[in-house]
């Protein structure tokens, strides 16, 4: 995603969310199957010891100590080492650092679509997986419908997505610049790479961006929006925003407090 067009997206955000709410449930991610009921929440982020180790966050690096921050998260519980690196390259184009924010793994991005997949949403909690499945059965409005748990679909198409990038630029997306890497995910979301295994343009529309979005603006103790960064960004207070008092006091107003949100960590 380029700078111009993140700027648009924050700045919808920021216009849909208001003066003292905003549209999502911190940590939640939204069903892709399109039937009702509400996904999973992560599991509790400890860390698994197998778990590979970003390269952002090895000890070490120069991005080590802001890691070291994110509610205690390190490394991956669900990604492998060719995931993760496809993934923290795919969040960087997303999210380019700039003077409104670090990179998108420095934002924790990464470590927050991976806690995601590795609980009970990525593991498929609550949602309807015994078929029929055809591949024209259905409507639009019923989404994506495959036996695949959300894990197991992310990891088909980063999969699928880097066998065609090798195609069309003959290397693998994590050597692309970022020019060419923006081109290619541009490419993707507007369904002109096809893959016979994977819808990609649904893979990115309806799995991969909400993870994105979700990840910028969740609560920090999921593992995104490090620092709160995002909610500093476009002047959500936090917590405090869910106060009924707040919400009557302040709609349409700037909260006094958005300077300084509070998370859930900030209560605990």
């Amino acid at each position: 995603m380029t700078k111009a067009n993140r700027r648009v997206f924050l700045k919808q955000v920021a216009t849909a969310a208001g003066a003292a709410s905003i549209g999502s449930i911190p940590g939640c991610v939204q069903n892709t199957s399109g039937t009702s009921g509400t996904s999973g929440v992560a599991r509790s982020p400890t860390l698994l010891q197998s778990s590979p180790v970003s390269p952002a966050s090895a000890p070490g690096h120069p991005n080590a100590s802001r890691h070291a921050g994110m509610a205690g998260l390190v490394g991956y519980q669900s990604f492998g080492p060719e995931e993760a690196a496809f993934v923290e390259v795919m969040v960087n184009v997303m999210c380019p650092a700039d003077n409104l924010t670090p990179n998108g793994v420095d934002c924790g991005l990464a470590i927050f679509m991976d806690r995601q997949l590795a609980g009970d949403f990525g593991k498929g909690a609550r949602r309807y997986l015994r078929g029929p499945w055809k591949a024209k059965a259905g409507k639009p409005q019923h989404g994506y419908q495959s036996p695949l748990t959300p894990e197991q679909f992310f990891k088909a198409g980063i999969a699928a997505a880097n066998a065609q990038c090798k195609k069309r630029f003959g290397k693998p997306f994590t050597e692309l610049g970022a020019a060419d890497a923006d081109v290619f995910l541009n490419e993707v979301a507007a369904g002109k790479i096809a893959d016979a295994r994977v819808p990609l343009g649904v893979w990115f529309n309806d799995l991969v961006y909400p993870l994105f979005t979700q990840a910028c603006f969740a609560d920090p103790i999921y593992g995104g929006n490090v620092d709160k960064v995002f909610w500093k960004m476009i002047g959500y207070p936090g917590l405090p925003s869910n106060n009924t008092r707040n919400m009557v006091d302040f709609r349409g107003k700037p909260f006094p407090g958005a300077k300084t949100p509070k998370s859930i960590a900030d209560f605990s």
